[in-house]
């Protein structure tokens, strides 16, 4: 789950800006220092090193020091607290749907 410190809402809003979206796909697929994480979207290593602090703070990955470069880890089970909280709420929307499903075919029918 996320740390204690971070909280769901932090998740979701680090995650709700697209270059860290970006950041959190490219991560995805392994470490990457901050000049990578820079790099394709063509900002500064001060530009995305913020962002990296956003996402770091809400648990998404963790850096470490390795020489004069800062890799950066994907926390894949921080992504795990907005999966659930996202699923308590699917059952809710299916309902929903299925509702208005059956009013459309209703009309549909009339």
């Amino acid at each position: 789950m996320v740390d204690s410190n971070a909280s769901i809402d932090t998740v979701f809003r680090a995650l709700g800006e697209p270059t860290r979206l970006r950041m959190i796909q490219e991560l995805s697929r392994g470490e990457r220092t901050i000049g990578d994480l820079a790099e394709p979207l063509d900002m500064t290593l001060a530009g995305a090193s913020k962002h990296i602090g956003v996402l770091e703070q809400a648990g998404l990955l963790t850096r470490e020091k390795r020489g004069r470069e800062r890799v950066c880890r994907l926390r894949p089970e921080a992504l795990l607290a907005a999966r659930d909280w996202t699923q308590k709420y699917s059952a809710f929307w299916n309902d929903r749907l299925d509702a208005l499903d059956a009013a459309i075919r209703e009309q549909d029918d009339e």
